[in-house]
């Protein structure tokens, strides 16, 4: 009875105030991609990662959500959390959009450099946060190619 209760009140809430909805809606988001990310990082570190940086912004746009070295590779890692798998798999929503963000902050990233020539790749790590369930990490090594992080690097110089 309690739990009916409290759906009820927060129906009410949604229907008569949206903008209180979404802004709860987007902290929510914001949380479980933060959530994931946390995961994802002693996630990569237990697999031999060692974590350089979380969250780089690129000084000329651009992101990177985990930089790490795996072995003698620099991994740029995008992290996609997921509460279910309904509209897909959390790595399909990484759109050539969201590529050429992570190709950007590669590039910046690697122009800091004094080695020029390091081997690096791009991997996605896939959280799935299912309430009830264990966090369920999927790790795709080499996810899409480095094809255009040289013309980014050329670019913003």
């Amino acid at each position: 009875m309690k739990f009916l209760g409290r759906l009820i009140a927060r129906l009410s809430q949604l229907l008569t105030d949206p903008w209180t909805s979404a802004m709860q809606a987007a902290a929510d988001k914001d949380m479980i991609g933060r959530r994931g990310e946390d995961i994802a990082a002693k996630w990569l570190q237990s697999r031999g990662c060692r974590v350089l940086y979380r969250n780089f912004k690129g000084p000329h746009g651009g992101e990177i959500d985990i930089t790490c070295r795996h072995e003698k590779v620099l991994a740029f890692v995008e992290v996609k959390t997921r509460t279910s798998i309904a509209f897909g798999r959390p790595a399909q929503a990484v759109t050539e959009d969201k590529r050429a963000l992570i190709l950007r902050g590669a590039a910046a990233w690697l122009r800091m450099l004094d080695e020029k020539e390091i081997p690096f790749r791009f991997d996605i790590v896939e959280v799935l946060l299912i309430p009830g369930l264990r966090p369920d990490v999927n790790w795709l090594q080499g996810a899409f190619s480095s094809k255009g992080v040289a013309d980014y690097a050329r670019t913003e110089e």
